[in-house]
């Protein structure tokens, strides 16, 4: 199970190509990053809707402002370190406020980028991308859920922030799989604990699943592809129906998945949520799975915190 493998960016070249062909609107800006990011794909096709910004990435958003006012709809695409970190600002004050249709899409977010280091694992984005009025945010776990996602968002009015990574995933979801926006994916029915993940973290919340079964432990994986807007109603019936409460995110701790399903359960049904991610620092070079091993969000950690009475 779980053989074959692609990152989400590579995903994400081949949906946006596909949109474009489907879409004439669909125009796409890049800082630079394009081979990287995958958008590669769609210059080559429709070089004359696709703008390399150069390493500009404040620019390139405020571009896509522009952009979006004459009826285009602008997929962005940097470095989530860049997107969500340099060009904040922008994204703010020119695309949030006046509430713009404009897509930032983000490649090589978390500490999954691996050997490029600190600088550039971007751990703090969910948290502050969520807290942008207007702004919906989106965190894709396989390929099959990133092209989903990449033609879903073109279809709503507003900004979105799509968060997508380097780190090769393997494959989940049949292609038949109906997603929505809003609307998390509960697999399985188990009892003893629900496993609430998003992006990279998915697929080892079901491994750590599948051998927690062969010991008698019966859990559940809610896969929160919408982190924003966060599907109220199934961290309820998990929080009635489950022993335990268990998040893992490729983020910080603060502000991220985590703080998004406690603000729920404070609110709504009090319960006690167990958060497993990156802890209050930065990242550090290394290889991806070295990295998820020592910040303990891999299937190991998982089992190990559900084994821990």
């Amino acid at each position: 199970m779980y053989i074959e493998k692609k990152a989400t960016r590579q995903s994400y070249g081949e949906a946006l190509l596909e949109l474009g062909k489907e879409n004439g609107n669909i125009v796409v800006l890049d800082a630079d990053l394009s081979n990287a990011t995958k958008t590669n794909l769609f210059a080559k096709e429709f070089p004359n809707r696709f703008f390399n910004m150069g390493i500009a990435e404040q620019d390139m958003i405020s571009t896509a402002a522009g952009i979006s006012t004459c009826g285009k709809i602008p997929y962005a695409s940097t470095f989530a370190a860049f997107a969500a970190g340099r060009a904040y600002d922008q994204i703010r004050n020119s695309i949030c406020y006046p509430n713009l249709n404009v897509k930032i899409c983000a490649t090589h977010s978390g500490i999954t980028v691996g050997e490029d280091g600190a600088t550039h694992q971007m751990i703090e984005d969910i948290s502050l991308m969520r807290t942008l009025p207007n702004m919906k945010v989106i965190s894709v776990s396989d390929d099959i859920q990133t092209k989903w996602a990449v033609k879903e968002i073109s279809k709503i009015k507003g900004p979105v922030y799509l968060r997508l990574s380097r780190f090769e995933t393997p494959i989940i979801y049949e292609k038949n799989q109906k997603f929505e926006i809003g609307k998390a994916l509960q697999i399985g029915e188990g009892t003893d604990a629900s496993i609430f993940a998003t992006g990279v973290t998915v697929v080892q919340a079901l491994k750590a699943k599948e051998e927690l079964e062969k010991q008698g432990i019966k859990i559940r994986v809610i896969d929160i592809h919408t982190i924003k807007p966060i599907d109220e109603e199934i961290i309820i019936k998990c929080a009635k129906q489950t022993k335990r409460l268990i998040s893992i995110e490729d983020h910080n701790q603060i502000g991220g998945l985590g703080s998004a399903i406690s603000e729920v359960l404070t609110q709504k049904f009090p319960h006690k949520l167990e958060i497993m991610g990156i802890p209050d620092t930065f990242g550090k070079s290394a290889k991806a799975q070295e990295l998820m091993s020592y910040f303990k969000i891999d299937e190991k950690a998982i089992i190990k915190k559900i084994n821990k009475t």
